[in-house]
Protein backbone atom coordinates (compact mmCIF):
# COMPACT_ATOMS: atom_id res chain seq x y z
CA UNK A 1 0.00 0.00 0.00
CA UNK A 2 1.43 3.22 -0.93
CA UNK A 3 1.46 6.28 1.02
CA UNK A 4 -0.67 8.90 0.42
CA UNK A 5 1.16 12.15 -0.61
CA UNK A 6 0.95 15.93 0.64
CA UNK A 7 2.69 18.91 -1.34
CA UNK A 8 2.99 21.60 1.10
CA UNK A 9 4.01 25.43 1.01
CA UNK A 10 1.68 25.60 -2.04
CA UNK A 11 1.48 29.25 -3.29
CA UNK A 12 -1.15 29.43 -5.60
CA UNK A 13 -4.32 28.00 -7.47
CA UNK A 14 -2.11 26.67 -10.02
CA UNK A 15 0.24 25.38 -7.77
CA UNK A 16 -2.44 23.18 -5.99
CA UNK A 17 -3.92 22.08 -9.67
CA UNK A 18 -0.42 20.84 -10.35
CA UNK A 19 -0.10 19.07 -7.48
CA UNK A 20 -3.21 17.11 -7.57
CA UNK A 21 -2.40 16.35 -11.06
CA UNK A 22 0.28 14.89 -10.76
CA UNK A 23 -0.87 12.68 -7.69
CA UNK A 24 -0.74 14.89 -4.83
CA UNK A 25 -3.79 13.84 -2.20
CA UNK A 26 -2.97 16.66 0.17
CA UNK A 27 -1.97 20.20 -0.46
CA UNK A 28 -0.58 22.08 2.58
CA UNK A 29 -1.32 26.48 2.87
CA UNK A 30 1.40 28.10 5.37
CA UNK A 31 -0.49 30.56 7.31
CA UNK A 32 1.68 33.48 9.45
CA UNK A 33 5.22 31.66 10.62
CA UNK A 34 7.93 33.00 13.00
CA UNK A 35 9.96 31.01 10.31
CA UNK A 36 10.21 28.74 7.44
CA UNK A 37 9.38 28.58 3.63
CA UNK A 38 6.01 29.21 2.14
CA UNK A 39 4.03 32.16 3.70
CA UNK A 40 1.50 32.84 2.36
CA UNK A 41 -1.61 35.62 3.25
CA UNK A 42 -5.08 34.69 4.74
CA UNK A 43 -6.35 35.73 2.17
CA UNK A 44 -4.62 33.61 -0.56
CA UNK A 45 -5.30 30.55 1.68
CA UNK A 46 -8.99 31.23 1.34
CA UNK A 47 -8.50 31.62 -2.39
CA UNK A 48 -7.20 28.35 -2.83
CA UNK A 49 -8.86 26.26 -0.57
CA UNK A 50 -11.86 26.94 -2.35
CA UNK A 51 -10.59 25.68 -5.33
CA UNK A 52 -9.24 22.25 -4.09
CA UNK A 53 -11.82 19.29 -4.78
CA UNK A 54 -13.49 17.85 -2.12
CA UNK A 55 -11.50 14.33 -1.83
CA UNK A 56 -8.31 16.34 -1.73
CA UNK A 57 -7.50 17.01 2.00
CA UNK A 58 -6.51 21.26 2.17
CA UNK A 59 -4.50 21.63 5.46
CA UNK A 60 -4.03 25.51 7.37
CA UNK A 61 -0.46 25.56 8.59
CA UNK A 62 -1.01 27.53 12.26
CA UNK A 63 1.37 28.46 14.53
CA UNK A 64 -1.32 29.47 17.13
CA UNK A 65 -1.64 27.92 19.85
CA UNK A 66 -4.61 28.57 21.79
CA UNK A 67 -8.22 26.79 20.57
CA UNK A 68 -9.98 29.94 20.01
CA UNK A 69 -7.17 31.47 17.63
CA UNK A 70 -6.93 28.06 15.84
CA UNK A 71 -10.66 28.30 15.63
CA UNK A 72 -11.18 31.41 14.60
CA UNK A 73 -7.96 31.00 12.32
CA UNK A 74 -9.76 28.35 10.64
CA UNK A 75 -12.74 30.39 10.47
CA UNK A 76 -11.05 32.94 7.86
CA UNK A 77 -9.41 30.07 5.31
CA UNK A 78 -11.96 27.28 5.23
CA UNK A 79 -9.67 24.47 5.01
CA UNK A 80 -10.46 20.46 5.43
CA UNK A 81 -8.04 20.08 7.84
CA UNK A 82 -6.07 22.29 10.62
CA UNK A 83 -2.26 21.12 10.81
CA UNK A 84 -1.18 22.82 14.34
CA UNK A 85 2.38 23.02 14.21
CA UNK A 86 3.34 24.30 17.92
CA UNK A 87 1.70 22.39 21.22
CA UNK A 88 -0.93 23.72 22.84
CA UNK A 89 -0.36 26.45 25.07
CA UNK A 90 -4.04 25.81 26.60
CA UNK A 91 -7.06 24.58 26.45
CA UNK A 92 -8.18 21.06 24.37
CA UNK A 93 -8.44 19.35 21.29
CA UNK A 94 -12.19 18.54 22.05
CA UNK A 95 -12.92 22.77 22.23
CA UNK A 96 -11.84 23.12 18.53
CA UNK A 97 -13.43 19.56 17.48
CA UNK A 98 -17.02 21.08 19.10
CA UNK A 99 -16.22 24.56 17.18
CA UNK A 100 -15.39 22.61 14.03
CA UNK A 101 -16.89 18.78 14.17
CA UNK A 102 -16.22 18.75 10.04
CA UNK A 103 -12.81 19.53 10.44
CA UNK A 104 -9.67 17.02 10.55
CA UNK A 105 -6.95 18.24 13.33
CA UNK A 106 -3.34 17.14 12.83
CA UNK A 107 -0.91 17.54 15.04
CA UNK A 108 2.79 18.35 14.15
CA UNK A 109 5.05 16.25 16.64
CA UNK A 110 8.73 17.45 15.79
CA UNK A 111 10.45 14.52 16.23
CA UNK A 112 14.04 15.35 18.67
CA UNK A 113 14.10 12.63 21.09
CA UNK A 114 12.42 9.35 23.19
CA UNK A 115 10.73 12.30 24.77
CA UNK A 116 9.23 13.63 21.70
CA UNK A 117 7.43 10.03 21.09
CA UNK A 118 5.76 10.32 24.37
CA UNK A 119 4.66 13.38 23.30
CA UNK A 120 3.08 11.83 20.04
CA UNK A 121 1.29 8.94 22.05
CA UNK A 122 -0.10 10.66 24.57
CA UNK A 123 -1.64 13.38 21.78
CA UNK A 124 -2.59 10.30 19.63
CA UNK A 125 -5.49 9.79 21.71
CA UNK A 126 -6.95 13.38 20.91
CA UNK A 127 -6.22 14.52 17.32
CA UNK A 128 -7.13 13.21 14.07
CA UNK A 129 -3.35 12.52 12.83
CA UNK A 130 -0.23 13.54 13.27
CA UNK A 131 2.38 14.94 11.32
CA UNK A 132 6.42 13.92 12.41
CA UNK A 133 8.29 16.60 11.37
CA UNK A 134 12.15 17.85 11.94
CA UNK A 135 11.50 21.22 13.32
CA UNK A 136 12.59 22.66 17.08
CA UNK A 137 9.97 24.97 19.04
CA UNK A 138 12.84 25.10 21.86
CA UNK A 139 14.59 27.29 19.84
CA UNK A 140 14.48 31.14 20.53
CA UNK A 141 13.23 31.43 17.52
CA UNK A 142 11.18 28.10 16.59
CA UNK A 143 11.45 26.15 13.82
CA UNK A 144 8.01 25.15 13.03
CA UNK A 145 8.61 23.04 9.73
CA UNK A 146 10.02 23.10 6.32
CA UNK A 147 13.69 22.37 7.53
CA UNK A 148 14.88 20.36 4.49
CA UNK A 149 16.24 18.09 7.41
CA UNK A 150 15.64 14.35 7.90
CA UNK A 151 15.06 13.33 11.44
CA UNK A 152 15.71 10.00 13.55
CA UNK A 153 13.38 8.14 11.70
CA UNK A 154 13.83 4.84 14.06
CA UNK A 155 12.01 7.23 16.25
CA UNK A 156 8.72 7.75 13.76
CA UNK A 157 8.94 4.34 13.21
CA UNK A 158 8.16 4.00 17.37
CA UNK A 159 5.37 6.16 16.88
CA UNK A 160 3.72 4.71 13.92
CA UNK A 161 3.99 1.40 15.48
CA UNK A 162 2.18 2.60 18.50
CA UNK A 163 -0.68 4.61 17.55
CA UNK A 164 -3.93 3.70 15.63
CA UNK A 165 -4.38 6.98 13.81
CA UNK A 166 -2.88 7.75 10.58
CA UNK A 167 0.88 9.57 10.84
CA UNK A 168 2.84 11.59 7.98
CA UNK A 169 6.28 11.80 8.14
CA UNK A 170 7.74 14.96 7.11
CA UNK A 171 11.40 16.25 7.21
CA UNK A 172 14.13 16.40 3.81
CA UNK A 173 12.13 13.19 2.32
CA UNK A 174 12.93 13.94 -1.50
CA UNK A 175 13.52 11.68 -4.83
CA UNK A 176 16.80 9.58 -3.66
CA UNK A 177 15.16 8.88 0.46
CA UNK A 178 11.43 8.67 0.00
CA UNK A 179 11.57 4.77 -0.71
CA UNK A 180 13.97 4.53 2.57
CA UNK A 181 11.81 6.45 4.08
CA UNK A 182 8.59 4.33 3.37
CA UNK A 183 10.19 1.36 3.87
CA UNK A 184 11.90 2.19 7.43
CA UNK A 185 8.64 4.03 8.94
CA UNK A 186 5.38 2.77 6.94
CA UNK A 187 3.74 5.87 7.28
CA UNK A 188 0.02 6.62 6.17
CA UNK A 189 1.38 9.78 4.56
CA UNK A 190 4.24 11.42 2.97
CA UNK A 191 4.79 15.33 3.30
CA UNK A 192 7.37 17.32 1.36
CA UNK A 193 7.79 21.04 0.22
CA UNK A 194 11.46 22.18 -0.75
CA UNK A 195 12.33 19.34 -2.80
CA UNK A 196 10.20 19.09 -5.31
CA UNK A 197 10.68 22.91 -6.05
CA UNK A 198 13.48 25.36 -8.13
CA UNK A 199 13.45 28.75 -6.94
CA UNK A 200 10.93 28.39 -4.85
CA UNK A 201 8.58 27.58 -7.49
CA UNK A 202 6.62 23.75 -8.02
CA UNK A 203 8.72 22.30 -10.42
CA UNK A 204 6.76 19.57 -12.92
CA UNK A 205 9.96 17.73 -13.67
CA UNK A 206 11.21 17.02 -9.69
CA UNK A 207 7.35 16.04 -9.29
CA UNK A 208 7.13 13.56 -11.98
CA UNK A 209 10.32 11.95 -10.83
CA UNK A 210 9.35 12.18 -6.92
CA UNK A 211 6.20 10.47 -7.82
CA UNK A 212 8.09 7.93 -10.08
CA UNK A 213 10.42 7.21 -6.77
CA UNK A 214 6.96 6.24 -4.20
CA UNK A 215 5.33 4.23 -6.69
CA UNK A 216 8.40 2.49 -8.04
Amino acid sequence: MFPRIKICCISSIEEAQTAIQYGAAAVGLVGPMPSGPGIISNETIAAIAATIPPAISSFLLTSETTPNNIIQHHQLVHTNTIQIVDALSEGTYQQIKLALPSVKIVQVIHVINEQSVEEALQIAEQVDALLLDSGNPNLNIKVLGGTGKTHNWNLSKQIVNQTRIPVFLAGGINTENVRAAIDTVQPFGIDLCSSVRTNQQLDRQKLAAFFKAVYA
